[in-house]
């Protein structure tokens, strides 16, 4: 029974306590994860900004309140055993918090100190010996200059925080771009920023890294991911490329997952360049839209994973059930409701697995579902994938 409350929980819960997990957000990873502890026979309680999020239609119990509020936070640790979160922009400050009460919280602050700055996180690659493209911070538009001249044009500038989806990215072509890359990441408001040398990359990969509280790890397969606008639009599974490049992909995955020394799933983006070499990109530290397709296509998916690993239990197998998958992500076309148009028809076509994440309101751009299917090949599998996901629409004008 899913209930509200503002203190504590009801009495009036059953006498036999299950496990419980704290989920700070609500979204639809949340959700997801939420229905893999269900599934384990956890209770879940999730904490969020507003009494509706597409996690707590699935909660067992949620609470309301900030984020970045370190006594919601505690009120939230105080009554669960451990924490996890849903995304990375959840101040580590407050999170500690929950740690200084005696509370267990995966990842950590101390992971997340590592990753949230994604200067810091690309200078914890290097330290570690991974393989990056080259990378400075910046201060003003004249250490830009000078980076662009030393690393070549064109650039990429990026905020150190807070950045998704493209969003906190700007390609600075050349030296008359300057100005307007470095007030569109508001430079003049001393918002921090860093520049990275431009990756003629040939493919963009990812890997779900799911590591233990023990720090035993699993690596899920390489996957490919097609972008459109800096937004994920498809993950085919696995990757063609060849075994040793996957292997030194899985590799470089899982050194970068030990280098924060993490707990849970990660979700690892990386670049395959033309001469055949693999460089880090950014890692998150969560479950991960490149891993969605381990739901219907690997034994356990990235979400029951990261259920394990934040609980201290054993890992599940990361065997893929059928020699391919394909995911294609739903995106919004504008304003407007949450409801899917057209899930009727997507829903008669044979193989493919929708999944609707349940928020009020869509728009342009945003993530409101995804649909996988598995085949005999990618290209079987990306068509029924393709079919069911050209039948839906969200925000779409009537």
């Amino acid at each position: 029974m899913h209930e509200t409350y503002d203190n504590e929980i009801k009495s009036s819960r059953p006498a036999t306590r299950h496990t419980r997990l704290g989920i700070v957000g609500g979204g639809q990873l949340a959700k997801m994860t939420a229905l893999a502890a269900l599934q384990l026979g956890c209770d879940v309680v999730v904490l969020e900004k507003n009494n509706y999020s597409p996690a707590a239609q699935l909660a067992t119990h949620s609470l309301v309140g900030d984020w970045n509020d370190p006594e919601a936070l505690v009120k939230l640790a105080s009554q669960v055993d451990v924490v996890s979160i849903e995304n990375e922009f959840i101040n580590a400050d407050a999170l500690a918090a929950i740690e200084n009460c005696g509370h267990l919280l995966y990842p950590g602050t101390a992971t997340l100190r590592r990753v949230q700055d994604k200067f810091i996180q690309k200078q914890t690659f290097l330290e570690a010996g991974l393989s990056t493209p080259k990378f400075t911070a910046v201060r003003d538009v004249q250490e830009l200059s000078r980076a662009g001249n030393d690393f070549g044009w064109p650039v990429v500038l990026k905020t150190r925080r807070n950045g998704y989806d493209g969003k906190g990215n700007f390609t600075v072509r050349s030296e008359s771009e300057i100005s307007q890359g470095w007030e569109a990441l508001g430079g003049p408001k001393n918002n921090e920023l860093y520049v990275e040398a431009f990756c003629p990359y040939v493919s963009e990969l990812a890997v779900i890294v799911v590591r233990s509280r023990d720090g035993a790890s699993v690596v899920y397969p390489v996957v490919e991911t097609v972008q459109r606008n800096h937004i994920c639009h498809m993950v085919k599974a696995p990757a063609v490329v060849p075994r040793e490049l996957a292997e030194e992909a899985a590799s470089l995955a899982r050194r970068a997952i030990d280098a924060i020394a993490g707990v849970g799933s990660f979700g690892v983006e990386m670049f395959l360049t033309r001469e055949g070499q693999v460089l880090l990109n950014e890692l998150a530290p969560r479950v991960h839209n490149s891993g969605h397709y381990t739901i219907e296509a690997c034994v356990c998916s990235q979400f029951e994973n990261h259920v394990r690993a934040v609980l201290g239990w054993p890992l599940g197998s990361v065997a893929m059930r059928a020699p391919a998958a394909v995911m294609v992500n739903l995106l919004g076309v504008g304003k407007g409701p949450g409801t899917p148009r057209g899930l009727e028809r997507a829903l008669g076509v044979a193989g493919a697995h929708v999944h609707i994440y349940g928020k009020a309101m869509s728009g342009a751009g945003r993530k409101m579902g995804h649909v996988t299917a598995l085949g005999q090949n990618l290209a079987e599998a990306e068509a029924i994938a393709q079919k069911a996901a050209e039948c839906i629409l969200f925000g779409a004008k009537s």
